[in-house]
């Protein structure tokens, strides 16, 4: 069952993984997203900048209707039209970033997780990361009226780029 992915994009020349579990299956079960990566993109997601260069790593159906913009980063993408982007030199100074794996970020770990990559000590750090974004759902559940989609807006992005449905809290 095992596939062996090789890429070659912008940020990374012949980095290869393997695949040991089925798309969307074998989550570990502390991390339960609420949205799959396609749907991310749909959504409107980090300007629409973020990983324009590497969709043949991907499927063909997660780029087809996204929002996207190969040139720039463009917030009016965004599902709440707000930034709610670090640049990737802030993930970089703060060792958010594992260069070897993922140059991109968490992001394209998900992206790699949900495809079936498996790294033990990645996928738990990742993981980790991920829960902690619960403290910004729990703002906003204390803060704003349930629905009002307006209040908090670029915190609501920001779960987004997390797999965090925001539209529902």
């Amino acid at each position: 069952m095992s596939k062996i992915v090789t890429v070659r994009d912008k940020m990374q020349k012949k980095y290869q993984y393997t695949l040991t579990s089925a798309v969307g299956r074998g989550f570990d079960p502390d991390f339960r997203p609420q949205l799959t990566p396609k749907e991310m993109l749909h959504l409107g997601v980090f300007g629409g900048k973020y990983m324009t260069d590497c969709q043949k790593e991907f499927p063909a159906s997660w780029f087809a209707g996204a929002k996207l913009n190969a040139t720039k980063h463009d917030p009016s993408i965004n599902y709440f039209k707000v930034s709610a982007s670090q640049p990737l030199s802030v993930w970089r100074k703060n060792g958010w970033i594992n260069e070897e794996h993922d140059p991109r970020g968490w992001f394209q770990w998900y992206c790699r997780y949900y495809m079936g990559r498996r790294l033990p000590a990645e996928d738990a750090r990742q993981i980790k990361r991920w829960r902690m974004m619960r403290r910004h759902v729990m703002q906003i559940v204390n803060k704003c009226r349930p629905g009002d989609l307006d209040c908090n807006r670029r915190q609501r992005q920001a779960l987004l780029h997390w797999a965090y449905d925001s539209r529902k809290i």
